[in-house]
C-alpha cells in the first residue's frame, strides 16, 4: 500500500524499481508473445523498399489517436491532407495533431545520435506544445475527473523532486537490464506519468518516448508502432489501471495492459503493412498493364508516401518536369488511380484506396 492521497502532492512517488517481482509467470508469458510480434513488425516493415512511406504516413494515425486521448479532434484523412501545409492554414486541433507527428519524427532522429533521456523528452513537449517546454516549477497541478469535478491525482512538487525522480527515471531506462525490455517500457510509461513533469503535453509525450524507447533498445528501427490505437480503444482501462499502481501498487494488472497493448497493436500493424505491400503490388500491375507509358516505380512510390501527393512533390522527386508530371497524374486519375480534387487554392491528387486502407480499422485491399 502507498502513502497517495489524490488531492495531496505526491512527493512520495516510489523511486524504480518496482519493489517486489514483478516479472511473474503470467507477466513473461505474454512478454514472450508480445516479444514476437514486435520481432515480427520489425522484419515487415524493412520489407518496405520504401521506409519513407511508413515514416510518413503510420506515425500520422499515431498522432490522430494519441491526440484524441486528450480529446483533441481531428481526423487521419485531414491529418495527410495538411501534412505539408503552413500551420497558419489549420484548425487548432490538426495544428496540435500535426505537432505530434512532428515531435515523434524529430525524437526519432535525436535518438539516433544521442539514448533517451529527460532532454529527449522536453525536446518532444516542445514540439508537441509548439513553445519551449521545460520541468514545472510552479505548485497548483492536479488531474480531476471530468464528470465528477473530484481530484483524482496530485503529480509531485518542486522542480528539484521532480529533477531528482526523472534522474532515477532516466537511469532505471538504461540501466535496469535485469527486466525484460518491454516489462521495463510498462515501467517506464507508469512513472512518467506519474511525476508528470510539464504543466501540460505529459501524456502525448509519454506516448512517444515509448515509440523512441523500442528503437532505442533496437526491437524496432523506425516508429510505426502504433499504441495509441489500442489505448483509445481501452481508455478508461489506462486510466484505471496507471491509478491502481499508484493506489494499490497494483503493478502486475498495469503491465499486462501495457504488453497486450503491445502485442495486439504490433499484429494489428503488421497486417496492415502487408495490406500496403499487396496494394502497392496491384497498383503497379495496374498501371503497368492500362498506361506502360506512364508507369514508373518512382512515381507509384511517390503516391504511397503520403495519401495525398502534388505536382509539385513529382517535380521535387526529380521524376519529371512540371508539366509531363501534371499529365502524368491526370492520367492517373483517368483510370482511377487518383482523384483530383480542389482544395482552397492548391490542386491535390488523393489515392482513395490507400487512404481508405490506412484509415480504416481492417486491412481489406480493393482491387482496380
Amino acid at each position: 500500500m502507498t502513502n497517495f492521497l489524490p488531492d495531496r502532492p505526491y512527493n512520495d512517488l516510489p523511486l524504480l524499481p518496482p519493489p517486489g517481482d514483478i516479472e511473474t509467470k503470467v507477466v513473461l508469458k505474454v512478454c514472450i508473445e508480445a516479444r514476437a510480434a514486435v520481432a515480427e513488425l520489425k522484419q515487415c516493415g524493412g520489407l518496405i523498399p520504401n521506409q519513407a512511406m511508413l515514416i510518413n504516413t503510420i506515425p500520422v494515425l499515431e498522432a490522430q489517436a494519441s491526440s484524441a486521448i486528450e480529446n483533441i479532434v481531428t481526423t487521419a484523412d485531414r491529418l495527410f491532407q495538411y501534412a505539408s501545409t503552413p500551420e497558419a492554414e489549420m484548425d487548432s486541433a490538426t495544428k496540435e495533431a500535426l505537432r505530434y507527428s512532428r515531435a515523434l519524427s524529430s525524437g526519432f532522429q535525436s535518438i539516433q545520435t544521442r539514448p533517451l533521456t529527460k532532454q529527449t523528452a522536453i525536446e518532444v513537449c516542445s514540439t508537441i506544445k509548439g513553445v519551449d517546454m521545460e520541468i514545472r516549477r510552479t505548485p497548483g497541478t492536479a488531474l480531476i475527473e471530468a464528470n465528477s469535478g473530484q481530484i483524482i491525482y496530485t503529480p509531485p512538487e518542486t522542480e528539484a523532486v521532480l529533477q531528482s525522480k526523472l534522474t532515477n527515471w532516466e537511469k532505471f531506462i538504461h540501466q535496469a537490464t535485469e527486466y525484460d525490455p518491454l516489462v521495463r517500457l510498462a515501467v517506464m510509461h507508469y512513472q512518467f506519468e506519474a511525476i508528470h513533469p510539464f504543466t501540460d503535453g505529459n501524456g502525448r509525450t509519454g506516448r512517444i518516448l515509448n515509440i523512441l524507447f523500442l528503437i532505442d533498445l533496437g526491437l524496432l528501427e523506425i516508429p510505426v508502432l502504433y499504441l495509441s490505437r489500442y489505448i483509445i480503444q481501452h481508455k478508461q482501462d489506462y486510466y484505471q489501471y496507471l491509478n491502481r499502481v499508484t493506489a494499490q501498487g497494483d503493478w502486475q494488472s498495469w503491465i499486462l495492459f501495457m504488453l497486450n497493448a503491445v502485442l495486439e497493436t504490433a499484429r494489428w500493424t503488421t497486417q496492415k503493412i502487408q495490406s500496403i505491400r499487396q496494394l502497392m503490388e496491384i497498383t503497379a500491375d495496374y498501371v503497368r498493364e492500362t498506361r506502360p507509358k506512364v508507369y514508373n516505380r518512382d512515381l507509384l512510390d511517390l503516391i504511397f508516401i503520403q495519401p495525398y501527393c502534388r505536382i509539385a512533390n513529382v517535380v521535387d522527386a526529380k521524376i519529371a518536369h512540371r508539366q509531363t508530371a501534371a499529365n502524368y497524374l491526370k492520367e492517373l486519375c483517368e483510370i482511377g488511380v487518383l482523384e483530383e480534387a480542389k482544395i482552397g487554392r492548391e490542386k491535390l491528387f488523393i489515392h482513395p484506396r490507400f487512404l481508405q486502407l490506412l484509415t480504416a480499422d481492417n486491412h481489406t485491399v480493393y482491387p482496380y
